[in-house]
C-alpha cells in the first residue's frame, strides 16, 4: 500500500486507509468483491406489495449515503442510477460480526445487500438486510456541501462527486439521455436510417467555423476534426439512402460561453424529396414526440423571462427581413442591392447601439442586427425563413429572390435549437457558392462533394438541431456546461 499523499491535511482519507488495510490483513479485499443486482432502486420501490410485508426478494447495490445508526440496528440509504432505497440493517439479522463490520463503513463506501421488502411505520419502504457485501471502499470523503465549494468550476472537474450529492444534476443529465433516445426513436419510426460519419476530414467543410487540426503519422497528412456532419451526409443521399440521421460530437475550434462548448453534439437528418417546410413538420414532430415522452407537458418556463413556452400552439414563420425591417423601424430591405443599402444598415447598427466593424460586409452588419436585437426576444417557436443568401452556401436559393435562400432558422427561448435548409443540388450553383466563400483558399473547398453531386443528388430538405442547446432549453439549465457530462475546461494539476 502506498502512503498518504502529503498534501492530505484532512485525516478521515488517513482513517479510510487504515480501516481497508485491517480489513486485508483479516482476509477480506473489498476491491476484489461483487455483488449481484436484481433490482435497481426505484424498480425495489415498484416491486413492493402493500400489506405483504417480507415476502419480496431484492438484491439492490449503490453508494452509501445516509447512515442512522440506532444502536444494534441501522437504517442506511444507498444511491444507484435511479435515485435512493433505505436499507434496515439489524444485528440479530446479519450476525455479530458481519454487523460489527457495518457499523464501521463510511458515507460513500459502495454496498450491495440482500433482503426483502417492508414498509417502515412511517411509511417508507426499505430493505430488510439477510447479507450485504462491500464491493468497493470510498478513501476520500463525500463533499458536506457541494455548493458551498469557492471554486465554481469543481462542479464540472468532478463531475462524479456533483452526480452524487446533487439530485438537480443527477436528473438534468439523465434526461438528456431519454431526449437523445426519443429523437432517435421519433427519426426510426419515420424511417430514418442511422449512420455513422469519419470524425477526422482532409477538408473541414459544412460550416463556416475554425477547425482543429491533427497529423496522422502513418499517412503523413494533416486532418481536421469535423466541423459539421452534411456533406458527408449528403453523400449518403447521392448514394440512395433517401433518409439518414447522425447524432454525433463536432469540434470547433472557437469561443467557450454559456451557449458554446469546443467539442458538442449535432443532430444532423436528411429527407430526400422533401424540402425545409418538410423539415418544419418533422421538427414539430420531435417536439411533439419529446413532449409526451420525455417532459409530460406541452409548455415548459422560460428561465431568463418566466415565460411558459408554449410547443403545441402554432409555431409562428416569419420572414428574416421583416423581423430586421420592425427592429430597425424603416424598410431597409427595400434598399438591398442598391449602392445605399450598406450605409443604411450601419446606420441602423448605430442608432440601435451596436457596434460595426468595418472589415464586415453587409450581410454581416444586417445579421448582427437579427443576433443582438432579434434573436434573443423570440422566446415563442418562431421560423425565420428566408435568409441572405450568403448565411448558408448549401441552401437553395429562393425562385422568386435569387439573393435569398430556402431555409430556417428555428429560435425558441431567445436561443437558435435548430437550422433547416432546402438543400442545394445544382452542382454548378454549389460551386460558385463554394468558390465565394473559400476566396483564394481553393484548398479548402471539397471537391469530392462537388464530384458526388455531379452524380445526381435528389432535391431533400435537412436540418441540423444542436443537442446541448435543445437540453438547455428543456431543462432550464443556465449554461451548456450544465447538460454536458464533462465540458470542456482549462487545464489544471490533477489531482491527487
Amino acid at each position: 500500500m502506498s502512503e498518504i499523499p502529503q498534501d492530505i491535511t484532512h485525516d478521515q482519507y488517513a482513517v479510510r486507509l487504515k480501516k481497508l488495510q485491517d480489513m486485508r490483513a483479516a482476509g477480506s479485499d473489498p476491491f476484489r468483491a461483487n455483488c449481484e443486482q436484481t433490482h435497481f432502486s426505484g424498480e425495489a420501490l415498484k416491486a413492493y406489495i402493500e400489506g405483504q410485508d417480507y415476502t419480496v426478494p431484492v438484491k439492490v447495490a449503490g453508494r452509501l449515503v445516509v447512515i442512522r445508526d440506532m444502536g444494534k440496528s441501522q437504517f442506511v440509504k444507498i444511491l444507484d442510477q435511479q435515485g435512493q432505497i433505505q436499507l434496515y440493517v439489524k444485528k440479530d439479522l446479519v450476525g455479530d460480526e458481519a454487523y460489527a463490520a457495518f457499523k464501521k463503513l463510511d458515507l460513500g463506501d459502495i454496498v450491495g445487500a440482500e433482503g426483502t421488502l417492508f414498509k417502515t411505520k412511517s411509511g417508507e419502504i426499505t430493505v430488510k438486510v439477510d447479507r450485504y457485501a462491500l464491493v468497493a471502499k470510498a478513501l476520500r470523503p463525500l463533499p458536506e456541501k457541494w455548493h458551498g465549494l469557492t471554486d465554481a468550476e469543481q462542479v464540472y472537474r468532478q463531475r462524479y462527486l456533483d452526480l452524487i450529492v446533487n439530485p438537480e444534476s443527477r436528473a438534468r443529465l439523465m434526461l438528456r439521455s431519454k431526449i437523445v433516445a426519443s429523437i432517435r426513436s421519433t427519426l426510426a419510426h419515420r424511417k430514418f436510417l442511422e449512420v455513422e460519419t469519419p470524425m477526422l476530414e482532409g477538408v473541414a467543410g459544412g460550416a463556416a467555423a475554425r477547425p482543429f487540426v491533427t497529423h496522422h503519422n502513418a499517412l503523413g497528412t494533416d486532418f481536421f476534426l469535423r466541423i459539421a456532419l452534411e456533406l458527408r451526409l449528403k453523400r449518403l443521399l447521392v448514394g440512395g439512402y433517401d433518409r439518414v440521421f447522425e447524432i454525433g460530437r463536432v469540434f470547433r475550434n472557437e469561443g467557450v460561453s454559456r451557449k458554446h462548448n469546443p467539442e458538442f453534439t449535432m443532430l444532423e437528418v436528411y429527407q430526400a424529396y422533401s424540402d425545409f417546410h418538410g423539415m418544419m413538420d418533422l421538427l414539430k414532430a420531435i417536439f411533439a414526440d419529446l413532449c409526451r415522452d420525455v417532459i409530460g407537458a406541452t409548455e415548459i418556463k422560460h428561465a431568463a423571462s418566466g415565460q411558459m413556452i408554449n410547443f403545441a400552439g402554432e409555431w409562428r414563420s416569419v420572414r428574416y427581413f421583416t423581423l430586421i425591417d420592425e427592429a430597425v423601424g424603416f424598410n431597409l430591405s427595400a434598399y438591398r442591392g442598391k449602392p445605399e443599402y450598406r450605409e443604411k444598415a450601419i446606420e441602423a447598427c448605430q442608432k440601435l447601439g451596436l457596434e460595426v466593424h468595418s472589415g464586415w460586409e453587409t450581410y454581416e452588419v444586417v445579421n448582427e442586427i437579427f443576433g443582438k436585437k432579434i434573436e434573443p426576444t423570440l422566446i415563442q417557436p418562431t421560423f425565420v425563413t428566408h435568409l441572405p443568401k450568403e448565411l448558408c452556401p448549401l441552401a437553395k436559393l429562393n425562385a422568386e429572390d435569387p439573393g435569398l435562400i430556402d431555409v430556417f432558422e428555428c429560435i425558441i427561448g431567445g436561443m437558435e435549437v435548430a437550422p433547416a435548409y432546402s438543400e442545394q443540388n445544382d452542382p454548378f450553383v454549389q460551386r460558385e457558392m463554394f468558390e465565394k466563400q473559400v476566396g483564394e483558399e481553393v484548398q479548402k473547398m471539397d471537391t469530392d462533394f462537388l464530384l458526388a453531386l455531379e452524380h445526381g443528388m435528389p432535391p431533400a430538405g435537412g436540418m441540423g438541431v444542436g443537442i446541448d442547446r435543445l437540453c438547455i432549453l428543456l431543462t432550464g439549465a443556465e449554461s451548456i456546461r450544465d447538460v454536458i457530462l464533462f465540458p470542456s475546461l482549462r487545464p489544471t494539476t490533477a489531482a491527487t
